[in-house]
């Protein structure tokens, strides 16, 4: 299995050294031609502004979208939350639009809002989720399922084959959800 990553900006190499430790091929996916042959897709925390604007620039933008839509798995971590949100509630901005939900973006604050919760993530109990800076989930459809919550805020949802998180599970030592992720492939 090669799980391409995206690394125009962001904790893309967070991402890569969790899948490395699990024993996942990687690729970093730095311009169009580096996206063909993958067979799952993560889209790292960041800038989602900068990283929207990137793969645009890049012409990333419709191979991205077009892997997405094939069913390709993804997993998306607090700014590629935001990139594969149909809507932003604070921006009128959006981007591949994949997943019918609206976020909230750095609806937690700057850098200084940041915080962990230990919390149920799906099936997971117990999960320690990093909040940087991070998005909430306002609204989605009836056909999203909702994995996780803190404090009554969504933050974690999966639809069909994309799994959008608020939070970064790419920090600290859990790979409990790197492994979900690994086994939709």
């Amino acid at each position: 299995m090669r799980i391409g990553i995206l690394a125009v900006q962001g904790a893309f190499a967070e991402h890569e050294d969790v899948l490395k430790k699990l024993g996942a091929e990687t690729i970093l996916l730095r311009q169009k031609d580096d996206i063909k042959n993958i067979d799952a897709l993560v889209l790292p925390g960041g800038e989602s502004t900068v990283q929207g604007k990137l793969i645009r620039e890049l012409d990333m933008y419709n191979p991205l979208k077009e892997l997405i839509n094939s069913g390709i798995p993804v997993l998306a971590t607090c700014a590629g939350l935001i990139l594969l949100s149909e809507r932003i509630a604070n921006d009128p901005n959006t981007y591949l639009g994949t997943l019918p939900v609206t976020v909230k973006r750095n609806a937690y604050g700057r850098q200084l809002g940041s915080f962990n919760a230990i919390g149920k993530v799906g099936e997971l109990s117990e999960f320690k989720m990093s909040f940087i800076r991070a998005p909430i989930i306002e609204d989605v459809s009836d056909d999203v399922k909702i994995l996780a919550k803190v404090d009554g805020q969504i933050v974690g949802v999966k639809y069909k084959n994309q799994i959008g998180l608020s939070f970064h599970p790419e920090i600290g030592n859990d790979t409990r959800i790197h492994e979900f992720f690994l086994k939709q492939l």
